[in-house]
Parts: C-alpha cells; sequence; structure tokens
C-alpha cells in the first residue's frame, strides 16, 4: 500500500522503509532531469512566419519522458517544468516574454498539454505489447501519435480562444504546419524509448 505523497507521485520508484528518502531524492533527480531536458529542447527553437506559433523539439522531450518514465514520473516531471517556466525561469522557447505571461500567449495550449501528453503516452505504452523489439518501437509510436495528437488538440483550442479565428485559420496556423514535424519526432520518440527498453543496462533498472 502506498501511504505517502512520494509514493503515490513516484511509482516507478522501489520503496522501502529503509530507503524511502533515498529513494525519494531519486525520484526528484530523475523529474528535475527530465524538465532540464524538456527546457534543452525548447531552446531549439525555429519561428514561423505564416503562425504565432514557433517550431522546437520540447515536444519531443515531453514524449520521451513520457514513454521512458512511465505516466505519473513523467507528469511529474512536465508539471515541474511548466512550473520552472512560471517563476520565470528560461525554460521556454527564447522567443517571447518569460514567466506566466508566456503561458498566456499563442503557445501557452500547447505548454499546457505536455504533462497530459507525456501521461498519455507512458500510460498507453505500459499497457500495449513490446514482446518484441518491432512490437515495442509499434507501441511507442501509436502511444506517441495519441500523445501528439492530444498536443495539437491543447494548442488549435487555446490558440481559437484566445485569437478569435475561424476553425479554418486555427487548423491553417495550429495544426496542419506541425504535422510533418510531429510525425518525425513520433518515431524519433519511439526510436528511443524502444532502445531504452530492448537494450537498457542493469543501472536503469536500479535508476527506475
Amino acid at each position: 500500500m502506498k501511504n505517502t505523497v512520494a509514493e503515490i507521485a513516484f511509482p516507478q520508484v522501489r520503496w522501502s522503509e529503509n530507503s524511502a528518502s533515498k529513494s525519494f531524492l531519486k525520484a526528484v533527480a530523475i523529474a528535475v532531469a527530465a524538465s532540464g531536458l524538456v527546457a534543452s529542447c525548447a531552446q531549439v527553437n525555429i519561428p514561423l512566419l505564416f503562425t504565432p506559433v514557433p517550431l522546437n523539439l520540447a515536444s519531443l522531450a515531453a514524449l520521451v519522458s513520457g514513454l521512458v518514465l512511465g505516466p505519473r514520473l513523467a507528469f511529474t516531471s512536465l508539471c515541474l517544468y511548466l512550473l520552472e517556466g512560471a517563476l520565470g525561469l528560461p525554460v521556454f522557447s527564447p522567443q517571447g516574454t518569460l514567466g506566466i505571461l508566456h503561458l498566456l500567449g499563442p503557445a501557452g495550449g500547447y505548454l499546457l498539454s505536455y504533462p497530459f501528453a507525456a501521461a498519455v503516452a507512458g500510460y498507453f505504452y505500459q499497457r500495449l505489447s513490446r514482446a518484441s523489439t518491432f512490437g515495442a518501437f509499434v507501441s511507442a509510436a501509436a502511444s506517441g501519435a495519441a500523445a501528439s495528437l492530444l498536443t495539437l488538440v491543447f494548442g488549435a483550442t487555446w490558440l481559437m480562444l484566445l485569437t478569435h479565428l475561424d476553425i479554418r485559420l486555427v487548423l491553417a496556423q495550429a495544426v496542419l504546419p506541425f504535422l510533418p514535424g510531429d510525425v518525425l519526432k513520433v518515431f524519433a520518440a519511439a526510436g528511443i524509448a524502444t532502445m531504452v527498453f530492448r537494450f537498457r543496462d542493469p543501472w536503469w533498472e536500479r535508476l527506475l
């Protein structure tokens, strides 16, 4: 039975009465590292002339976090990332404002979707077949596709509410430009997750 907040928030960590504090610190370190990965990828930023939303690699890092860490730890990590950004740390796209104002801008819907997208990717990946390397890749790609679709829905809905644009314009600015890149990100995240789970070493088992 999980009795502590740490045990509920970080179910991947193997808990015991004698090592609870050590395991909790390990889980916190993983969450901080994952949020740092997302922040680093967010700095790879490409402004697009035909949409107010820039193209970056933060969503790829969110997918990888979900597939590798599992739903709860990934959700916690991405919430930490958003908290860091809301407090003014330069973890979001280098273009635009810092802090909470960035979350309220055109890209806010995409950013707010990251914890949920990571959780969706991890949830489905844990439940789909990983009996073979190919099966693991297909399962990861399907899970990543579901998560990517959720991010697009969040982003398009947010932009429509923010700008009051027609649905066709929103699709043209917030969905269609990102579909090719999202396909590549899904396959890249699936490849990374497959390598981690099919060729992992004992140290990775101990880490999680």
